[in-house]
């Protein structure tokens, strides 16, 4: 099960990754459009349509990579305070009420958009190129197909984790400063815990 779990980790990943590279595609866009407006007085016609569609590229692609890490904001003010399995009772109920039904719809209903939007060859209205937008509607049903899948993944972890009573593995990535000083923290307390032990001992 392990193994499975960190597959589906590995494709959430890969694909958020890759997508990751429009970070830069729009950076250069953005920039370039800039220099050529601000410099040159010679404004580009496309480059307010590289960064719509690659920001909302990397948006929704990104979705399941970012749940593969644990990375999506939550008020975790109160939970990260509850033991492992009292976390796990709140995700598990979270991803069943809400987070399935809701992507699930999105998968349902992106594919007929998607279809009509490559069916009639859909171009954007606020461009003045006309850029195409059925490629970026296609992506709507792939995220949501890669979060539901990321989203069963989570479920299992959760169940592991109320039988175990305690969180699987996951693949590591980079963290926030707060989770490494959080971790610190928790090191700290357990090696003083272990010194008071031997000590009383």
């Amino acid at each position: 099960m392990e193994n499975i779990l960190l597959f589906i980790d590995r494709l959430s990943a890969g694909v958020g990754k890759a997508f990751g590279w429009c970070i830069i595609i729009m950076t250069l866009g953005t920039s370039y459009e800039v220099f050529m407006r601000y410099v040159l007085r010679a404004p580009t016609n496309w480059a307010f349509d590289l960064s719509y569609f690659m920001y909302g590229a990397l948006f929704m692609m990104a979705g399941a990579y970012t749940l593969s890490r644990n990375g999506h904001v939550r008020g975790d003010v109160l939970y990260r305070l509850m033991p492992p399995r009292a976390q796990a009772g709140v995700d598990l109920t979270l991803y069943i009420l809400f987070m399935l039904p809701g992507i699930s719809a999105l998968l349902i209903y992106g594919i007929p958009y998607a279809e009509i939007s490559w069916h009639i060859r859909e171009v954007s209205i606020y461009s003045p190129t006309g850029a195409p937008v059925y490629p970026h509607k296609t992506l709507i049903p792939i995220a949501a197909f890669l979060l539901i899948l990321q989203c069963f993944a989570e479920i299992a972890r959760c169940i592991i984790c109320l039988r175990d009573g305690q969180w699987p593995q996951r693949l590591q990535d980079v963290e926030e400063m707060e989770s490494a000083i959080m971790a610190e923290a928790e090191d700290r307390r357990r090696i003083e815990k272990e010194m008071h032990v031997g000590a009383s001992r």
